[in-house]
């Protein structure tokens, strides 16, 4: 079986930096997970794809190196279970809320008997060896419970004791909507003392219960903020948004050098259609 390249970041005390793919695409995927992630992450529950699209995808972080993962469209036995035969080495749950929701999504990770994980690694079993799958994958596979609401907070120390989980994972929109009950907008980076103070609290409880913090970020100057304060693993925007950006960014620099030009033509009136271009 592949190793998973995540746990040996962490058995040599370093942080693990996420990507995170929510565009449907192989080509896409392939490209942020050339960019040198430690693991890309692609988002089943708010990305523009669905399970056609996530196969696929993870064929095309399989050369890179990179540790794939996928984030669950929700604590659905059937969804978790198929997304690791597919393939995925670690999963992020959303909207875990009780140590219950946390038992049943570990319990989904694991074979027997440590869990009830149903056997068929369809792809999988080609990708890492069927029969050292079935013997490692319990001791390789990562799952992350999201924290994410006031329930959750309230439960926190119960989520994180529980059996099978390896790490809590912050979403900073819905905590911000959670605690803050709609006062405050949602995103990510927070700077308010009473979300600093949440996110900290959700670290030293992974950090008490002897399991991972994760914390999805919006730039890599947080990240390493995060990092300083003790995250095991940082996840820095996404290719939706670094596209977003990126473009954003090349437009209004261009706007820029040519304010105050002339437009759609070259200085001398021809097309750059006309110069061969595209």
């Amino acid at each position: 079986m592949l190793p998973n390249h995540v746990r040996d970041l962490w058995a040599q005390g370093r942080p693990v930096l996420n990507g995170w793919l929510s565009i449907g695409n192989p080509f896409t995927a392939e490209i942020m997970a050339a960019q040198g992630y430690d693991s890309v992450t692609i988002d089943v529950q708010h990305g523009a794809l669905d399970y056609g699209d996530v196969l696929p995808m993870l064929q095309a972080l399989r050369a890179s190196g990179v540790v794939p993962m996928t984030r669950a469209p929700w604590c659905e036995p059937g969804i978790v279970m198929k997304l690791l035969d597919a393939g995925a080495m670690g999963i992020i749950c959303p909207m875990i809320n009780t140590a219950e929701d946390a038992a049943r999504f570990a319990s989904t990770l694991r074979y027997p008997p440590r869990g009830q994980r149903s056997f068929g690694p369809t792809r999988v079993g080609v990708a890492h060896g069927l029969a050292a799958y079935s013997k490692q994958a319990n001791d390789v596979i990562l799952g992350f419970a999201m924290i994410e609401t006031a329930e959750a907070m309230r439960n926190l120390d119960a989520i994180a004791a529980t059996p099978g989980l390896d790490g809590l994972y912050i979403g900073p929109s819905d905590l911000t909507l959670g605690l803050s009950d709609g006062r405050l907008s949602p995103g990510f980076d927070r700077e308010e003392p009473e979300m600093i103070e949440a996110i900290q609290r959700i670290l030293a409880a992974a950090h008490r219960h002897g399991i991972r913090a994760c914390l999805h970020c919006g730039t890599p100057d947080y990240a390493a903020r995060a990092v300083e304060w003790g995250f095991d693993l940082v996840t820095v925007s996404g290719d939706s948004r670094l596209l977003a950006a990126a473009a954003g960014a090349s437009v209004a620099r261009f706007r820029d050098l040519t304010s105050g030009a002339g437009t759609g033509a070259t200085r001398d009136g021809a097309s750059a259609t006309a110069r061969g271009g595209y």
